[in-house]
């Protein structure tokens, strides 16, 4: 590829935001608009319309989101659920845990569907679920989340379960400088990124593709059992 088809790569991508972005409802402009104001930024607009997609392609019915004020994903994921199922949201932030209840609140008068927020560690929180009982589990935010549902994954999920990492290009830490794109970042996030996925590369019970969707999109399924 020569400079000019990255240039288009790079319009190509700002395109597709402003198309997910005008799709998007009054309750999810002013849930974004509310999680930034309290210092959350959220992820990418045509990534959280391909988690929506996703729900209704596998049709799931039981979803973790372990994040921290994943406000616009855990919105599109109850719209893919349409009005069943369950969601259920691990928030280790104090802040970002009432952020996601506030949410949930508001949704709660337009949806049916079950909305469980937690306000705990995912690391210690995940193995309290029972076993086999989830279709997705959707992550972001800090590190630390994407190793425990990691660990916990081939417990929790059913088959065909999936499990999604956000943020794997990792551009979302603040002192991020090109994040995995750029072999000289060692930023602590960008490092643990790129063993977490060494390590996933490298487990023959898991199978993974990573998308150039929002920051980064990585999709594990595991082999069946």
């Amino acid at each position: 590829m020569n400079k000019t088809s990255y240039t288009n790569l790079a319009k190509a991508w700002e395109f597709a935001e402003d198309v997910a972005f005008s799709q998007q409802d009054s309750i999810l402009v002013e849930a974004r608009k509310d999680a930034e104001q309290a210092g959350f930024p959220q992820g990418s607009a045509t990534q959280a319309r391909f988690l929506k997609l996703l729900v209704q392609l596998t049709g799931s019915s039981s979803i973790i989101v372990a994040g921290t004020g994943a406000v616009v994903e855990s919105c599109e994921l109850v719209s893919g659920l349409n009005g069943s199922g369950l969601l259920t949201e691990v928030d280790s932030s104090l802040q970002g845990g009432k952020l996601i209840k506030k949410i949930f609140n508001a949704l709660d008068e337009v949806t049916d569907t079950t909305l469980r927020a937690v306000n705990a560690p995912a690391e210690i929180f995940l193995p309290r679920l029972n076993a086999d009982d989830y279709d997705l589990i959707v992550v972001n935010g800090d590190i630390g989340n994407y190793e425990a549902s990691l660990k916990e994954a081939p417990r929790l999920l059913k088959p065909q379960g999936l499990l999604i990492f956000t943020d794997m290009f990792g551009f979302s830490a603040d002192n991020s400088n090109g994040g995995m794109l750029n072999p000289v970042d060692r930023s602590e996030r960008t490092v643990r990124l790129r063993e977490l996925l060494d390590s996933i590369n490298h487990n023959e019970s898991l199978d993974q593709t990573l998308l150039p969707i929002g920051t980064g999109l990585l999709i594990i399924t595991l082999n069946q059992r």
